[in-house]
């Protein structure tokens, strides 16, 4: 028995220095032999679970956190991967904020929601109303993570994300350059920094932060495209052309205009977010016959600076002023997102 449970511990650590070393499937298959040593142990199904889900094997991956959690109710590792991979890959918001739920209960068949446990449950909890667009709840959920956990730099830079969504820019740089100093090499904590300071006229700083974020992660943090306005604008009259003859004669009074990103007025009247690619502002014309509005304030806003920050080169950027264009127009004629599809606006 007890050499089972030394060789169950002994392809643990192998497994670890084999995904430590990139070599994915030789830890997978340390953790086959793991759980030969002992079938249902809970550290091998979580293992797996997380690099599952690495390799974009989501349905997959729950299983084994499943099969973890099942093992041994009390190992929180596998419930806080659970959560998490109900947020980040499967949109199950609200599944997920029900089992945060249950893990704060105190419930006897769920680990003992001490302090460090109840910081990543808020936490995650946190990102999930994040995503449901419920911010001032997100920062309350995230704010009380930091005073249950230790000065965590992933907290703090989730703060300064959520405060710069809101528009509180100055708030926000504060609680960044604390998860800066905190974690340098967080490129998530570098890059919201470069996007407040973008917004605050710190150009230097943003433009390093940038850099900085790409060389950290430039899968996810590309090096934004700047781009002349005389080109831009180029660009996003020749999407306009691009689109059918029937639906340039029927826009030829909305007002098409160009902004490097949204005001902070934009930004608190229509709940918009600052990193918003573009925006219809009036009154779509599937309801324009029972409105007063004069058609000439309906308005279409391309965001230039956003849409540069999302792109890798010019030619991606130039797809995506197409992409942009069209989106805003199908929202000014009252379309649904399948209607967009339908018509090649989407």
């Amino acid at each position: 028995m007890n050499n089972n449970k030394d060789r169950y511990w002994d392809c643990l650590d192998q497994a670890m220095e084999a995904s430590h070393g990139g070599r994915t499937d030789e830890a997978l298959a340390w953790l086959e032999e793991a759980l030969k040593a002992r079938p249902g142990g809970a550290e091998a199904h979580n293992g797996r679970g997380e690099l599952l889900w690495d390799e974009g094997r989501v349905e997959e991956s729950i299983h084994e956190f499943e099969r973890a959690a099942d093992a041994d109710p009390k190992f929180s590792a596998a419930h806080l991967n659970r959560v998490e991979l109900l947020i980040e890959e499967m949109g199950e918001f609200q599944h997920a904020l029900d089992y945060c739920d249950d893990l704060l209960a105190g419930r006897p068949e769920f680990p003992r929601p001490d302090r460090s446990l109840q910081a990543e449950v808020y936490y995650l909890k946190s990102k999930a109303l994040f995503y449901l667009d419920d911010l001032e709840g997100a920062i309350f959920l995230v704010r009380r993570a930091i005073q249950a956990g230790s000065e965590q730099p992933v907290y703090r830079a989730f703060e300064g994300q959520i405060l710069f969504e809101l528009g509180r820019f100055e708030e926000a740089r504060r609680v960044l350059d604390q998860a800066v100093a905190l974690d340098p090499d967080s490129p998530h904590g570098v890059y919201h920094l470069a996007l407040v300071a973008e917004r605050l006229g710190d150009e230097e700083l943003a433009e390093g932060g940038f850099a900085r974020a790409n060389a950290l992660d430039p899968a996810h943090y590309p090096v934004p495209v700047a781009t002349e306005e005389a080109v831009f604008e180029e660009a996003v009259q020749e999407a306009l052309g691009n689109l059918p003859r029937s639906i340039r004669d029927y826009i030829e009074n909305v007002h098409i205009a160009v902004l490097d990103w949204p005001t902070d007025a934009l930004i608190a009247q229509e709940n918009v977010s600052p990193q918003v690619l573009g925006l219809f502002l009036g009154v779509p014309r599937t309801v324009a016959g029972v409105s007063h509005q004069p058609q000439d304030l309906d308005r279409v806003m391309i965001f230039k600076r956003n849409l540069e920050k999302i792109c890798h080169d010019r030619e991606d950027l130039i797809d995506q002023i197409q992409i942009t264009v069209r989106h805003e127009i199908g929202h000014y004629l009252g379309l649904d997102e399948d209607d967009m599809e339908r018509l090649g606006l989407a």
